[in-house]
């Protein structure tokens, strides 16, 4: 089983024929992932091959559902026009919406985020500045490498790229379910507790690891959501604890203020609700192979 993506996604790229769109596109082919077109208004109705995969060019993604079926779309856009191609997926409805881009205004997601609500919220937006998601041996949206794990029973969130890379690596020998990379952001679309809540209710998924970061309450929330709704096992890690007060660090929603966002609050937070939380990448991993081999 997988949350949000899996064999049957059929996948669009708006931006594919850029540098990072076309890099990443056959690296998601080449990882199995059932990627059926692109978009591109200026190079509509041409071809792309990708090493023996061609790939047609859309105008919009509303044509290129049409004529695929697509109900996923990858989006590798400059952050000067990310906004209109968001817009433009939440408007043709697909499904989900994975927006890669790092350094889009945060007024411009506020912008799309509040569209997809008064919408009716029929499409799931990850990210962005997110590494995307990846269900192993069925599909990958995004830039996460394919060949660092495999498939398994274990759920990953997370608000960082790198960290899931590091996660996904050392509990290699059990594998994911999913993995997403939720974006760190100070306005995101899926959350922690989307996914806690997805993982959740997915049969296949037996275990939980939650990555977080300083800045923001999403992580206390998450804790609370924890304590009330889920019931599998989850271990959690928190990056930032030497992290210098009112000093953004890396991620635009990683700054702390007072003694509010601070790792050791949100640690604290997590653990009141019985996640155990390691003090390094390591250490959670070695917390959650402990509970797979007792599970």
């Amino acid at each position: 089983m997988a949350i949000f993506l899996n064999e049957n996604s059929k996948v669009i790229v708006q931006g594919m024929t850029g540098a990072e769109g076309t890099k990443h596109t056959k690296r998601m082919l080449a990882s199995g992932t059932n990627i059926v077109g692109g978009v591109n208004p200026r190079k509509a109705g041409e071809k792309v091959d990708f090493d023996g995969t061609v790939l047609p060019v859309f105008g919009t993604v509303k044509e290129a559902m049409e004529a695929t079926g697509a109900n996923v779309t990858v989006i590798f856009v400059p952050p000067a026009f990310s906004k209109a191609a968001v817009l433009e997926a939440i408007d043709a409805e697909i499904e989900l919406a994975v927006v890669i881009t790092e350094g889009i205004p945060v007024h411009d997601t506020a912008y799309f985020w509040a569209h997809a609500v008064a919408t009716g919220n029929k499409t799931r937006i990850i990210g962005p500045n997110c590494p995307g998601i990846i269900s192993p041996g069925k599909s990958n949206a995004g830039i996460i490498p394919a060949n660092i794990a495999g498939s398994g029973k274990i759920g990953l969130v997370s608000k960082s790229g790198t960290l899931t890379y590091q996660m996904m690596h050392e509990l290699r020998d059990f594998g994911f379910s999913t993995a997403i990379g939720i974006g760190g952001d100070p306005i995101i679309g899926t959350t922690h507790i989307d996914a806690l809540e997805a993982f959740q209710a997915d049969d296949e998924t037996v275990a939980i690891v939650m990555i977080g970061e300083i800045g923001g309450d999403a992580e206390e929330r998450a804790a609370a959501y924890i304590k009330e709704n889920v019931t599998k096992p989850v271990v959690g890690y928190v990056a930032g604890f030497t992290a210098p007060e009112g000093k953004t660090m890396g991620h635009a929603g990683a700054i702390v203020s007072g003694s509010a966002g601070t790792a050791q609050a949100k640690k604290e937070a997590l653990e009141a609700a019985g996640v155990k939380v390691g003090k390094t990448p390591s250490e959670t991993a070695a917390l959650m192979r402990e509970i797979m081999q007792n599970l």
